[in-house]
């Protein structure tokens, strides 16, 4: 009798104990043919550690650049990495668990290709670092299952070059990117607790 109670016990202690990291997924990156990981890690109550990589493949860009035939074979591909340090506010819930604040830093290269007017075809690269804050909800559902709703503003370095002679393509010609450097960055994440 004792060892039928005492092992379900054990189990769920075992469970409760373990979550300590979270896998996720962005559900909204695939829109530009991205995807987007990230991995949280408990590091105290009150706090964890949060990586980010994103990999786009082959988005094809719906964007006029001066030299190039619109919509005709441009594509961008790439990679970005976000490491964050998240700050968890509730009193009520251990860190992987409420609101948070998180600052965090991102890196993302991203290359363009496409045809020329001129009939060749021509390169561009995208290079970025950039700083910012954000603030969100994280919620564990079944001790298993995560939600991650998050925004927050940022400022973003950037650094644009081409293969093509006397050209420097602008940074909005790139997905994602604007002509100024503020940005926000947001984001709904599903996951798995571990």
């Amino acid at each position: 009798m004792k060892t039928s109670f005492i092992l379900p016990v054990l189990l769920l202690a075992g469970t409760a104990q373990a979550q300590t990291n979270v896998l996720k997924v962005d559900i909204f990156q695939p829109i530009s043919n991205t995807l987007a990981l990230s991995f949280e890690h408990k590091l105290n109550e009150t706090s964890s550690f949060q990586i980010g990589l994103a990999g786009t493949f082959g988005y094809k860009e719906d964007t006029y650049i001066s030299f190039v035939t619109p919509y005709d074979g441009v594509s961008t591909s790439g990679f970005a990495i976000t490491p964050e340090y998240r700050f968890y506010l509730s009193e009520k819930h251990p860190a992987l668990e409420g609101f948070y604040v998180a600052p965090f830093l991102r890196y993302q290269y991203l290359s363009q290709t496409g045809p020329s007017s001129t009939g060749s075809s021509y390169s561009a690269s995208l290079n970025s670092l950039g700083l910012g804050l954000t603030v969100g909800r994280h919620w564990i559902f079944k001790h298993r299952f995560s939600l991650d709703l998050f925004a927050g503003p940022g400022y973003t370095f950037v650094e644009v070059s081409s293969d093509q002679p006397g050209y420097t393509p602008n940074q909005s010609d790139f997905v994602g990117y604007y002509d100024n450097n503020y940005d926000l960055r947001g984001g709904v994440t599903f996951g798995l607790a571990f």
